[in-house]
């Protein structure tokens, strides 16, 4: 924060914009164990947002598509195959990032839901520990205000999805008008910010805009992929076959806003909206060379440990549908690159189950500090190094209906190394449950096997044994207002 912008105006300016958007730093701060022998570490950690897991030039899908910054990360670094978030959601999940914890516990729910009041943001400990910090990009996490938050020395953002040509930020409470491309210009402001860190301990936060819908790539993008073939998923077609046994929501939104007969509502055509996606896509790359030739300059290459994520994955077009939040595959893995030569050997491969709450205290052991407490995820610093360490064999998954997008159901599950249960609440249709080793691309649904019924009844009293662990099995209920109900009612009723 800049010296002209000072803490009450911080207050002030955070009150003003929401009365339910809390004084987080307000919050006593529990003193974090140090680790001993530990070296503290330079942090970058970048999310991009509505990035799938498989969407990668050396993961070759789609065909056409090259990542060389990424894929170099990769291979020179540590790839961690099977990342998940608890909800496929941008809020949600950037509050599970930032807090350490699963979205029934920090109390961001949904998209529209302010930041409960007691939610401690994990780089708060970093300044503590005498970090400088900074928070570069879009927030749009429980609310859509573009004031600087607690945690951040620096603080560059803009209000809800921000534009991707000629934005405003808000830099240390003071709005600026730009001229370019977003995706360029937070990675401008980065760079900068990187190289006057040379004598600082740092950690960098850096969140894309890219690659959110609708897409635009940067104008030396655009085009790029125009002409290349496309690839449709076998469940995409509207078939008997692929809807077989299917619940029927799923079918339903195929003609709907997120459904690949009228996404939408019929904005763009599916093969445009593809092509778009892949092209906005190669911003991110770049400046992911760019940051990486900054550490390479101030002789902080080897040292600094770079984790790149996303806040969710994104269906094309499997199973008819297109965006996230429902539960199958691409919706809810997300990419995990990590890259720090001092601690990770080359073409590392991790298999084991990550969940979004674990980056929060995987940031503070590389830090050199034990993760508070009342932070639910899980360090895999050691999984990076290759040690041996005792981890989850599941994840679990819900997503709670929300008003705007009323075709999509509250749902949980869970997710084995073999088996995905999804259970749906509210709605007279039927669950899943996948064999994803035989199965991976969720076509044949078994729940109404008869040899199945004891692994169905073990994995739903699994689900809900670890809710009542959690003290998370209510269904949480937002207030709207009348204008929200009659707008979302208007405006989805196809």
């Amino acid at each position: 924060m800049n010296s002209n912008y000072s803490r009450r105006q911080f207050l002030s300016s955070l009150a003003g914009a929401t009365a339910a958007l809390p004084l987080l730093n307000a919050v006593s701060l529990s003193p974090l164990k140090k680790l001993q022998s530990a070296q503290p570490r330079n942090i970058i950690f970048i999310l991009c947002d509505d990035h799938r897991h498989d969407c990668f030039g050396f993961m070759g899908k789609p065909k056409f598509l090259r990542t060389p910054n990424f894929d170099r990360l990769a291979q020179q670094g540590a790839h961690l195959q099977n990342t998940f978030v608890t909800t496929s959601l941008c809020s949600p999940s950037r509050a599970s990032i930032l807090t350490g914890k699963y979205p029934f516990k920090h109390g961001v729910v949904d998209n529209d839901s302010p930041m409960p009041p007691g939610n401690v943001f994990f780089p708060t400990y970093l300044q503590e520990a005498g970090y400088k910090t900074a928070f570069i990009g879009k927030w749009h996490m429980g609310n859509h205000t573009d004031e600087p938050q607690p945690g951040f020395n620096r603080w560059v953002s803009f209000p809800g999805q921000g534009v991707y040509y000629d934005p405003e930020f808000n830099i240390d409470g003071e709005r600026k008008k730009h001229t370019g491309y977003i995706t360029d210009l937070l990675t401008d402001y980065a760079v900068d910010w990187l190289n006057a860190q040379r004598s600082n301990r740092f950690f960098l936060h850096l969140s894309h805009k890219a690659v959110h819908a609708t897409f635009e790539p940067a104008k030396r993008h655009l085009g790029k992929y125009e002409k290349v073939a496309l690839e449709y998923p076998a469940t995409m077609a509207n078939t008997e076959t692929n809807y077989h046994n299917k619940p029927r929501w799923v079918r339903a939104q195929r003609n709907s806003w997120h459904g690949v007969d009228y996404m939408y509502h019929g904005e763009m055509d599916f093969d445009t909206f593809y092509r778009r996606y892949c092209e906005t896509f190669l911003a991110v790359d770049d400046g992911i060379g760019r940051l990486v030739e900054a550490l390479k300059k101030n002789d902080l290459l080897d040292s600094t440990l770079i984790l790149y994520t996303s806040d969710n994955g994104f269906s094309f077009g499997e199973h008819g549908l297109i965006d996230k939040r429902h539960m199958y595959e691409e919706s809810i893995r997300i990419p995990l690159l990590a890259y720090c030569p001092e601690l990770i050997k080359p073409n590392t491969k991790v298999s084991e189950f990550i969940q979004n709450v674990d980056f929060a205290p995987t940031i503070l052991e590389a830090a050199g500090y034990q993760a508070p407490p009342d932070m639910e995820g899980k360090s895999f610093l050691s999984l990076l190094k290759g040690e041996k360490t005792l981890w989850r064999d599941a994840i679990f998954y819900f997503y709670f209906w929300e008003r705007p997008f009323p075709h999509t159901p509250t749902m949980l599950g869970i997710r084995t190394a073999q088996y995905k249960y999804i259970t749906y609440h509210g709605i007279w249709d039927i669950d899943e449950l996948y064999d994803l080793q035989n199965d991976p691309n969720e076509t044949e649904n078994l729940i109404g096997r008869a040899e199945h019924k004891g692994l169905i009844e073990a994995l739903r009293k699994r689900i809900f044994d670890w809710l009542e662990e959690k003290s998370a099995t209510a269904i949480p209920l937002r207030r709207s207002g009348l204008w929200q109900a009659a707008e979302s009612n208007v405006h989805f009723d196809h």
